[in-house]
């Protein structure tokens, strides 16, 4: 226990505060047990970090652990929390859960036995909560980290400290907000860096080796996490990875699954769970046709990468390769909020209320001209007008 406790000692000691991302101010920290989920690389352990620092300093009641530490293949958890507790211990912030094979089972034991300790528990975003051992859904408040806004990216760059705002707001009042960011910076080049290497925050550090390092972290996710979570073997593993090569070369791909099945060779109930499963791990996005029945065996209506980064790092075929970024980054900042849907008439229906179509700064109104709550996402403006908002803008919502 004793190195343990150092170990998580030098983690916060060498956390910086000067950056947060925006959940930490959206989680409600008084809940007794907390789950942070969200794709590798988007920031969840420096998040705890931070939070520790924050709230508990040096205290010895929080204390900051990972479950794949080699002491728990020889040490339960439950057992280590309960000296932990029994030593004055509050607060567990447990990185890497699912790592662990009995997490599940021995938080929900920790969580009903002691009444007065919280946990913070973070895993892959391939987690599903509902099938775990201890059914932690009912307990646990579940929060997702989001790749980085635009928003974000600027700050985190050191190019401009920007307020977000609502989608209402940008609906609403577009033209003044642009209007006072342009003033700050000159934002269509920033744009163009953030869509290619600014989604993950690891771009501060990667120094020329940005694609490289995602794509490790790609094959982190397919090789190990979902290996774990999804109870696959490596044979099956490899067609995971070949499934992704052939949705990157296709996005924004129009499903025909008994296609994609006989492509990648896997039958069609195979094909939609382990769709599924890379939908939850953020690697792709299975969008459905808006007034479509909910449930991995519905088939999408389209699949895109998660995010414009997954697209530069992934896909060699640039076919209407500046569409198909466009809508990448415009889903990826909507679902952080809304759920979105592919619509009839424009691109993308979101949150149940709005159409929207997405394209290029002379991209008219045809196709949405008797659409009620209908706006078009235009890129490579920096002003728009009326019913017509800068693509960009969309970057500021979180």
């Amino acid at each position: 226990m004793e190195g343990l406790i150092k170990y998580s000692s030098f983690k916060v000691s060498r956390t910086l505060l000067s950056f947060r991302r925006y959940l930490i101010d959206e989680i409600e920290w008084d809940d007794r047990l907390i789950g942070i989920k969200g794709a590798r690389g988007v920031g969840k352990t420096t998040l705890m970090l931070q939070r520790l620092k924050e709230a508990y300093g040096n205290s010895i009641k929080a204390l900051y652990i990972t479950l794949d530490n080699f002491y728990f293949t020889k040490n339960r958890l439950f057992d280590f929390a309960e000296q932990f507790y029994l030593n004055g211990g509050r607060v567990l912030f447990l990185d890497e859960v699912h790592r662990y094979p009995y997490w599940s089972v021995e938080i929900k034991n920790l969580y009903d036995l002691y009444d007065d300790l919280k946990i913070v528990f973070s895993g892959s975003s391939a987690l599903q909560l509902s099938r775990a051992d201890g059914d932690l859904s009912r307990r646990a408040a579940i929060y997702n980290l989001n790749e980085l806004s635009f928003r974000e990216y600027l700050k985190l760059s050191g190019k401009a400290d920007i307020k977000c705002y609502t989608l209402k707001e940008v609906l609403t009042n577009h033209q003044d907000i642009a209007s006072e960011i342009t003033k700050k910076i000159t934002v269509i080049p920033l744009f163009k860096e953030y869509l290619k290497e600014g989604v993950y925050p690891f771009f501060k550090e990667s120094r020329g080796k940005y694609y490289e390092r995602l794509i490790n972290t790609i094959n982190v996710v397919i090789e190990n996490d979902l290996l774990i979570i999804e109870n696959i073997n490596y044979q099956t593993a490899y067609k995971l990875r070949q499934l992704i090569a052939v949705l990157a070369d296709s996005v924004p791909f129009k499903v025909n699954i008994s296609e994609l099945s006989r492509t990648v060779g896997l039958s069609r109930d195979v094909l939609l769970r382990l769709l599924s499963a890379l939908d939850r791990a953020n690697l792709i996005k299975n969008i459905k046709m808006e007034g479509s029945p909910v449930g991995y065996l519905t088939k999408p209506d389209k699949i895109y990468l998660n995010n414009t980064s997954l697209l530069y790092a992934l896909n060699t075929n640039k076919s209407n390769f500046e569409g198909t970024v466009r809508e990448t980054f415009f889903m990826n900042q909507m679902l952080k909020s809304f759920k979105v849907k592919t619509s009839k008439k424009g691109d993308f229906f979101i949150g149940g209320k709005y159409t929207f179509e997405v394209g290029g700064s002379k991209k008219g109104f045809a196709q949405i001209a008797d659409v009620d709550d209908s706006y078009i996402a235009a890129d490579n403006m920096e002003l728009g007008y009326g019913n017509k908002i800068p693509l960009w803008l969309f970057g500021f919502l979180y």
